[in-house]
């Protein structure tokens, strides 16, 4: 059975990678021009990413059809170590060092941020989990644990609600406040440490379990 920790990992993986995506796909139909700056717009005149400011990004490449495709193919790269090789030895620190490079080619500042965090999180795969067995009582750890599930699913749906919910909010029925992407990027990020903590305390009660089968 596939660890709490590795669902959040492959879930969310895909999130950041579809989102960095689709960063490269507006920096690509700007065409063979060159950035005005280090910082960018990857929709600049998309009426769908209003609300957003037309997703901005940061890029040191310096063609912007040449950033898109680099943020696609990092993202391509980063979706399949999220969900195909998390679980190898050092499989969470490629995330980090991806998301990383996703942030330098033009891949936004949202799915950068999502896929570090994720990437922090694999590192934690497999792990025994000491900590969270031996310290944290099961009157805690156990709610935590039941929790799980809902947590990932709020979580997920906050992301969802992020991108694309709120654009097409926007463009369908003219919500324009700004001030809505940082509520929901705060309340998702928020979701987000839940989720992984409230995984990390289901694995480790898998662990409790198996130790005991095995003590038995």
């Amino acid at each position: 059975m596939r660890s709490a920790v590795g669902a959040v990992t492959a879930g969310f993986g895909v999130l950041a990678a579809l989102a960095g995506m689709e960063h490269g796909v507006g920096e690509m139909l700007q065409g063979n021009v060159r950035p005005e700056g280090l910082v960018i717009q990857s929709w600049p005149d998309a009426a769908f990413f209003r609300i957003e400011a037309g997703e901005p990004a940061m890029t040191i490449v310096p063609n912007l059809l040449a950033s898109g495709v680099l943020t696609i193919f990092v993202s391509a790269v980063f979706l399949v170590c999220a969900v195909g090789f998390a679980h190898r030895r050092h499989g969470g620190l490629v995330l980090v060092g991806l998301s990383i490079l996703l942030l330098l080619v033009g891949g936004g500042f949202g799915p950068p941020l999502l896929g570090i965090i994720v990437g922090l999180a694999a590192t934690r795969i497999g792990a025994p989990l000491t900590w969270w067995r031996t310290r944290l009582a099961p009157a805690i750890r156990r709610p935590l644990a039941t929790s799980w599930p809902g947590a990932f699913a709020a979580c997920l749906g906050a992301w969802l609600l992020l991108v694309p919910g709120l654009p097409i909010l926007s463009y369908t029925l003219g919500v324009e406040d700004p001030a809505l992407v940082g509520v929901l990027f705060l309340a998702a990020l928020g979701l987000l440490a839940l989720s992984i903590v409230a995984a990390l305390a289901r694995d480790a009660g898998r662990h409790t379990i198996t130790a005991t089968s095995i003590a038995r």
